[in-house]
């Protein structure tokens, strides 16, 4: 019998209380955890203890969570590495900063560890689900081609890099092309939370997948006062 996957989590906050709490309790729910709270040996640590998921402080001396999350989508061995940001700003232009950023999630300080840990294993698992095939493992709408086999986005021929949520948000809308797709939904079917997480995740996400679009942004249809859609261009 082929014995469950440990998950590696690792956790970098410039405050020690922080980070022995968060391994406590992230060992304690059965994961391999690594702590850090010195920003500048990130990129060391995770290239040697290759995590399924980061957890990072935004406010840190030296080198910020934003400036880190930055370092690791431009990293082809990091990109799609989950990132929860932990921040003691918690309004919603910092949320929407740090989304922007490249990461998944963003939890403000203090934080309930319950909600944390529901986080996180919503994550791991939705990570570690089969692929739903619809029978369109290559969608194409004009010069946009999203491959799910290759997990890859092109653009007139050209690769795309994409966060492992922005590629499962950008696939979703492509298949149901045509079809509103509220922002409730897609929190639940993207990101399997419920759906009184804040929507703004959505609308932050569907921003950076548009730039990333370029000429072909106006592919992802807004239709206000519900949620979007795809549409032919």
């Amino acid at each position: 019998m082929i014995a469950p996957k440990v998950h590696r989590i690792l956790v970098l906050d410039d405050e020690p209380d922080v980070t022995e709490l968060l391994e406590y309790k992230l060992e304690q729910e059965g994961y391999r955890v690594e702590v850090l709270n010195d920003p500048l040996i990130f990129v060391a640590k995770v290239r040697d203890f290759q995590p399924d998921l980061m957890i990072l402080d935004i406010m840190m001396p030296e080198l910020n969570g934003l400036q880190l999350c930055r370092i690791a989508r431009s990293d082809p061995s990091m990109k799609e590495i989950p990132i929860i940001f932990l921040s003691a700003r918690g309004e919603a232009e910092d949320r929407v900063k740090g989304l922007e950023t490249g990461a998944d999630d963003y939890l403000s300080k203090p934080f309930n560890a319950k909600e944390l840990l529901l986080r996180i294993n919503n994550m791991l698992n939705r990570m570690g689900a089969p692929v739903e095939h619809t029978g369109q493992s290559r969608i194409e709408i004009a010069g946009v081609v999203i491959d799910e086999d290759l997990h890859e986005l092109t653009v007139d021929g050209g690769h795309v890099v994409l966060t492992a949520t922005e590629f499962r948000l950008l696939k979703l809308l492509m298949e149901r092309k045509g079809r509103v797709q509220s922002r409730e939904h897609l929190l639940v079917n993207v990101w399997h939370y419920d759906t009184d997480i804040e929507t703004r995740t959505v609308d932050t996400h569907v921003r950076r997948v548009r730039e990333k679009l370029g000429a072909y942004a106006h592919l992802i249809e807004t239709v206000r006062g519900v949620g979007y859609r795809a549409v032919d261009i």
